[in-house]
């Protein structure tokens, strides 16, 4: 039996793919390879946006159309918050959790041909589904999901409801998943999770991330160790000083941080001002010296005045971030944001978020005109001949000339810029 899955959203619904095309396989299904019909058809969804759901239905729709017949399957954030929707386009429904349910319920429905709903209660969740850690097939750098659950409750998102309370992977075994990566010859892990800021909260004595950050890195010493997306109240004092001792800890930093302006804050619900934020830039810039700060920003949330945002560009040039990721606002039903007064129109989302993009590369190309003259360790993992392509701690993209490289970690002296990414020589 071949299958096709089509995967949207973040980090987190990549990593649990990834999973489940381990559990197929054990289920003894496989992928479909490129051009061949599959059995079964299968989206995980998201649901962070409108147009995330609009996105999961096209595709599910989309692949059915290409492979008539097949068993059409469909879970993630989307079908756990709409799942009477999604019953009106696929036989197998599944929510958010149990992904090896999920496997099972399409492995069984393939045979029987009879329909399935699998959504559950998200809040009634309290353990964190321990799924099989890895990457995609060719990958240098693997994933590994330590936290699952969102307790902020920001005004603009639905993901607390469709992925309940917040449940984290034990230390112990985040490590020993960790030395099963590294022994495979992964070299470098990231840890990922949909607030993992708030890793621990559900443990016993409640430990914070430094103290997984640092039970994983001395499970795997000579892998690097990368962040995913943290919220900037997680960077205390003790929590930088404790990272700044692992040598394998990447100096990229992704903050959380959506509006520049404090009333914006505000209405978002957010756990910061804009006082705080730059102190935690500060203080990331003050044990990691060159780090990469990067972000995310939501430009013409409801009521967002020509004032406010004005506040926003100053913010973030003030910040200097090294990479950020631009999005006009989207509303989403369901979320106390889509009530508000004051909602923007596309057009004047859209030029402000124009105007920030440009903003956005501007620091961009400063961060990496700085790195001109440095001496990067790089992981490469691609090429296309003469040219070969990877990440630098910090996660600038490099290419050299070369080849042969994909999968090694090698030393190059930065020499100049190109558009977005930086040029260099192995040494």
């Amino acid at each position: 039996m071949k299958y096709i899955i089509y995967t949207l959203g973040c980090k987190v619904n990549q990593y649990e793919t990834q999973a489940m095309e381990t559990l197929f396989a054990e289920r003894g299904l496989s992928p479909a390879a490129p051009g061949e019909r599959a059995d079964a058809v299968i989206v995980n969804s998201c649901a962070v946006t409108a147009e995330s759901g609009r996105k999961s239905r096209q595709a599910l729709r989309r692949l059915s159309e290409e492979n008539p017949g097949a068993l059409r399957c469909v879970c993630g954030c989307w079908s756990q918050t709409d799942a009477e929707a999604a019953q009106g386009l696929a036989e197998v429904v599944w929510g958010s959790a149990d992904r090896r349910g999920f496997v099972d319920a399409v492995a069984d429905a393939l045979e029987s041909r009879r329909p399935v709903l699998g959504v559950d209660e998200p809040f009634r969740r309290r353990v964190i589904e321990d799924l099989p850690a890895g990457a995609y097939e060719g990958h240098a750098r693997a994933w590994l999901k330590i936290e699952d659950g969102c307790a902020n409750f920001c005004s603009y998102c639905i993901i607390p409801y469709s992925r309940g309370r917040v449940r984290s992977l034990e230390a112990e075994r985040a490590a020993s998943l960790a030395a099963g990566l590294a022994a495979e010859g992964y070299k470098e892990l990231v840890l990922t999770g949909i607030e993992i800021a708030s890793w621990g909260f559900d443990l016993p004595g409640r430990p914070g991330l430094a103290d997984c950050v640092c039970a994983v890195a001395g499970a795997v010493p000579g892998v690097r160790i990368r962040l995913g997306s943290i919220e900037p109240t997680a960077v205390t004092e003790d929590f930088c000083a404790r990272l700044a001792e692992l040598p394998g800890l990447c100096p990229h930093f992704h903050l959380s941080m959506q509006s520049g302006s404090d009333g914006v804050l505000k209405r978002m619900n957010r756990k910061y001002d804009t006082a705080e934020f730059c102190a935690v830039c500060e203080r990331l810039r003050r044990y990691f010296p060159g780090c990469a700060l990067t972000t995310d920003l939501i430009t013409g949330f409801p009521g967002e005045s020509e004032a406010e945002f004005d506040e926003t560009l100053a913010f973030i040039r003030k910040c200097a971030f090294a990479q950020m990721h631009v999005f006009p606002y989207s509303r989403r039903p369901g979320t106390k944001a889509d009530a508000l007064p004051g909602q923007l129109t596309h057009a004047v989302k859209n030029e402000r978020a124009r105007a920030a993009h440009e903003a956005a590369l501007e620091m961009q190309r400063e961060y990496l005109e700085n790195c001109v003259g440095s001496v990067q360790s790089v992981l490469f993992e691609s090429e296309k001949a003469p040219r070969c392509f990877g990440h630098a701690p910090n996660y600038m993209p490099v290419s050299v000339e070369g080849e042969g490289l994909r999968g090694l970690v090698k030393n190059v002296k930065i020499t100049a810029v190109e558009g977005q990414m930086l040029v260099g020589a192995v040494i």
